[in-house]
């Protein structure tokens, strides 16, 4: 597979995993939870703030670059790395989840999806083999397949339809992506909530063969209960020996519920979106900065963080200054959502390490049973 490329698994605690994926560009924790930077950056942070809360990689958007500034502008320009002043590793999504969604702007086809831009109406194609082109000119570090993403529910014959196109498509990425040193290309496993449609995915795509494996369609509506049920089998079909992503995802609960059934990597705008629209992460719970009960509280929003966020401002200022509408709001409480994140990964991958992930997991749900939360 790819040189200069490297996953070392370093221990197992149940079906949990805590390893490290090497890249030229730096070394990912694993797991991992991967800041989504949509447009070429987190949203209210600088680049050197994202780093200082302990995020090892960002995500990049090929949808969202591809029409804005367009990933030609961007490699003109030095690639995405210099452009947005991150020198740490970049995965890019495929573009294909955010098209898909694109209801009555796309036409689907065995080529590719032809779709209207949601900025200007323009018409674009965007088929495994351009999702390469945007991604080796944006210069990412890890690339995904190109593949089709139906929302939950949907009937068996819809999901098994779909699995064998973006499987058709995962053999024409792999071919279109080439051999590119020091850049990984991962498959997506696709099949639904059926398990025998699964197997059949991450069948065709070891035979494939990628640097690593992402467990895609799931976080699209099918609830919280039949995505942990997928992912008791699911991430099982795939090789030990490489990196497994969960794409979308999450909450949370949701983050640890993936990591104790063999998942290595996330990614998902709730940490940053939250932020900004006052939704507060804490060990003990969510607060609502905007709830009148926090007017007065001089307290952090957490005491034991080390936030800037938590070790600079109190409670009544935060919720001052989101209800003034005040930029630095968004910039703070993004910035402790993102350090929260972070501390939730490095305790797990501690945890894993030192055999005592269960103990973790108890002591997590105890701590938000304490209450500190509002009712948002």
């Amino acid at each position: 597979m790819t040189p200069s490329f490297q996953y070392e698994l370093k221990a197992v605690d149940g079906k949990a995993r805590t390893g490290v994926i090497r890249t030229p560009r730096g070394e990912i924790r694993t797991p991992a939870f991967m800041p989504v930077g949509t447009a070429a950056t987190v949203k209210a942070m600088l680049p050197d703030s994202v780093a200082a809360t302990g995020a090892d990689i960002l995500l990049g958007n090929t949808y969202h670059l591809m029409l804005r500034p367009t990933a030609e502008r961007v490699a003109r320009l030095g690639g995405l790395h210099r452009f947005m002043n991150w020198d740490k590793p970049i995965l890019t999504d495929s573009g294909g989840f955010q098209v898909m969604s694109l209801a009555g702007l796309r036409k689907l086809t065995e080529e590719g999806v032809r779709f209207k831009s949601h900025i200007d109406g323009s018409q674009h194609m965007l088929s495994p083999e351009r999702s390469m082109e945007i991604q080796t000119l944006l210069g990412s570090d890890i690339v995904m397949c190109f593949d089709e993403c139906p929302s939950l529910p949907a009937d068996r014959d819809r999901i098994a339809e779909s699995m064998e196109l973006s499987m058709r498509w995962a053999a024409r990425s792999k071919a279109a992506f080439g051999d590119r040193p020091g850049h990984a290309l991962f498959g997506i496993q696709q099949g639904g909530l059926e398990q025998d449609l699964r197997q059949a995915s991450a069948e065709a795509l070891i035979e494939i063969g990628f640097d690593g494996y992402a467990v895609g369609g799931l976080a699209v509506g099918e609830g919280q209960e039949a995505m942990f049920g997928v992912l008791e089998h699911a991430p099982d079909m795939l090789p030990v020996d490489k990196p497994r992503y969960l794409m979308g995802v999450g909450k949370p609960d949701d983050i640890l519920g993936a990591v104790k059934r063999g998942i290595d990597m996330m990614d998902c705008v709730l940490p940053s979106r939250s932020g900004r629209t006052g939704q507060v992460f804490t060990r003990r719970g969510v607060l609502n900065i905007k709830n009148a009960r926090h007017q007065d509280d001089p307290r952090p929003l957490d005491e034991d963080c080390t936030c800037p966020a938590c070790r600079g401002y109190s409670r009544a200022y935060l919720h001052h200054v989101f209800r003034a509408q005040e930029i630095i709001s968004s910039m703070l409480l993004t910035w402790h959502n993102l350090h929260y994140y972070q501390e939730l990964m490095a305790g797990m991958r501690d945890a894993i390490a030192e055999g005592r992930f269960a103990a973790w997991e108890a002591d997590f749900h105890a701590a938000r049973a304490e209450g500190d939360i509002d009712l948002i």
